[in-house]
């Protein structure tokens, strides 16, 4: 599902959603006269318990896909943070290693920006940013290694360590969090319920002899546009709503401009 469009999956159940009423009604018609009130007013309680049901299922599932989302804007923050202390202090390093590091820092940013502009669906493309990424990482631990063994002052080069330490850590956690979705089975069962829901809403309507109110639409609607809200805070690269990595593309300008700035002098 999560290779589908967030709106041919949306239409799809909105179809669906009117076929069921449609299907709930014309059963409701057929049972009208063997119905009675008592019946009715049972009908109309498993009605309002369905949509109950359906209503704590819509809450539970806005906040998965909101808390993930939340997560991943974070870690895109928290990630941009962590290359900007490593590069800001890589100016500790001794001289035959840092200019080496600066240029590896930049690459990597650059690294990690394109990979932000790849959608998840993409794998290919996406490994391979990601284990170029992975590469630059190893290199510029070896560079930290033979900054040790030129300096060793824990107030230089150990800053620097502590510093490419959380910039690996960023990245492990960036990655985990793309990689947390909402499960399939909680949509199925979500879409399930939907259809339930409004195969009841015909039937109650169908028994009482009167088609399905407007409003009933109205809340169909409605229902379906908060499922593509939530699938797309599920898409944190395509869709509506998309992840902003603003901090990321500022960082990768402003190392840009002082590498400029010093090759200049």
């Amino acid at each position: 599902m999560y290779n589908q469009s967030s709106i041919f999956i949306v239409t799809v159940l909105f179809i669906t959603l009117v076929f069921a009423m449609e299907v709930g009604y014309r059963m409701g018609r057929r049972t009208q006269a063997r119905t009675d009130a008592e019946a009715k007013s049972h009908i109309n309680a498993i009605q309002a318990s369905l949509l109950g049901v359906l209503a704590l299922m819509l809450g539970f599932t806005f906040s998965l896909s909101l808390q993930r989302y939340d997560s991943r804007s974070l870690a895109v923050v928290d990630e941009a943070n962590a290359i900007g202390t490593a590069y800001l202090r890589s100016h500790l390093l001794p001289p035959p290693v840092r200019g080496e590091v600066q240029r590896m820092l930049r690459d990597y940013v650059d690294v990690r920006v394109e990979e932000s502009m790849v959608p998840l669906s993409d794998e290919a493309k996406r490994r391979l940013l990601l284990a170029q990424a992975a590469q630059n990482q190893d290199d510029l631990w070896r560079y930290a290694v033979q900054a040790v063994a030129e300096d060793d002052r824990p107030t230089t080069t150990g800053l620097f360590i502590q510093s490419l330490n959380e910039l690996i850590d960023s990245y492990g956690r960036r990655n985990a969090a793309l990689n947390r979705h909402i499960p399939e089975i909680v949509l199925f069962l979500l879409f399930g319920t939907f259809i339930m829901t409004w195969g009841i809403v015909g039937y109650g309507a169908g028994v009482t002899g009167h088609r399905p109110p407007f409003v009933a639409y109205i809340m169909l609607l409605l229902v379906v546009l908060l499922i593509l809200i939530i699938i797309d805070l599920d898409r944190p690269r395509r869709g509506l709503i998309e992840i902003n990595h603003t901090s990321l593309t500022e960082l990768q300008s402003a190392i840009q401009a002082a590498q400029d700035e010093g090759g200049q002098e």
